[in-house]
């Protein structure tokens, strides 16, 4: 059974292959029921604050400066409404809908529904994409929107190149060695915070080399039974965390690369106890860490309730 991660799962009927249709964008921008998932500054629109929920803008509530084929990003239908993205370009926080409020969804999504959580994930890895190729990347023309605003077409007729969205695929790893889990920091997370060891994939490297080579150079440690266990869309800005497993062949720690602070290895009796700050629950990291936890025997929800 797949696993349900946050930002992932089918929580929506995306249409992919309507998008070379102009007549569907157009029947999508003249429903009615359509709306806008509204995104200013890498922040996303969300009403409420224990339990954020998305607040989804009709279309025709929007300026018409913002109800323009041009600004709009057909997302696909969310149940029965078709959604786009928007971003607002504005130095000052834009009043977009009475009560609603910008908020950082890495902050906020484990408090959220899952569906919504994904939706807002996909918003922003869509304008954020878009903000970042405005121009050209082989004639610095400025682009333009096409296909539903999921191609950016460069506007000059000389050169006619199309850039498409493009998403980093890193790899994450829990690494066991049958009782303990191997964990490590960045200096710039906070105090005590220990997380899986995670890096971007190279070209021409596979994805269980990108493993070897990543817990290598940043704890010293040698891998084998590398298996896979899920993967999360991460829209900050535009990964994709390949999540894995592996069991350690070595034991002996050396951070080597600078990329982390410290490594350890932790027991689960030490992870129950709160020794570590764990990541953040609707982390893939999480994930791994709790399956792990969790194969022991026991279930790390419940023995350490919210304290993550």
């Amino acid at each position: 059974m797949a696993r349900r991660i946050t930002f992932s799962g089918p929580y929506l009927d995306r249409s992919a292959h309507l998008r070379q249709d102009p007549a569907w964008f157009g029947d999508a921008l003249a429903d009615p029921r359509s709306c806008a998932a509204v995104v200013w500054q890498a922040r996303n629109l969300v009403f409420g604050a224990d339990e954020p929920r998305a607040a989804l803008v009709d279309l025709a509530l929007l300026p018409d400066a913002w109800r323009k084929s041009e600004a709009l990003i057909l997302l696909g239908r969310f149940g029965d409404r078709y959604c786009f993205a928007l971003e607002i370009e504005s130095a000052e926080s834009p009043q977009v809908v009475p009560e609603a409020r910008f908020e950082d969804l890495r902050a906020i999504a484990a408090r959220m529904p899952v569906e919504e959580a994904g939706l807002l994930g996909y918003a922003r890895a869509m304008v954020g994409w878009r903000r970042r190729h405005r121009f050209c990347g082989r004639c610095g023309s400025p682009t333009r929107p096409a296909r539903g605003g999921h191609v950016l077409a460069c506007s000059s007729a000389d050169c006619g190149a199309e850039q498409f969205p493009r998403i980093d695929p890193a790899i994450i790893v829990l690494v066991d060695d049958g009782e303990r889990a191997l964990l490590g920091r960045q200096a710039s997370w906070p105090a005590e915070r220990y997380s899986t060891i995670a890096g971007f994939v190279e070209p021409g490297e596979a994805l269980e080399d990108a493993v070897t080579r990543e817990v290598r150079e940043e704890t010293g440690v040698r891998v084998e039974r590398i298996e896979y266990f899920a993967s999360q869309p991460w829209p900050f800005p535009a990964s994709l965390m390949l999540g894995f497993t592996a069991r350690a062949v070595t034991h002996e720690i050396h951070c080597g690369d600078h990329e982390l602070e410290d490594a350890r290895w932790f027991t689960r009796a030490q992870v129950a106890a709160g020794a570590l700050r764990l990541p953040p629950s609707q982390s893939i990291s999480f994930s791994l860490i709790e399956h792990w936890f969790d194969a022991g025997g026991g279930a790390l929800r419940a023995t350490r309730g919210a304290r993550f």
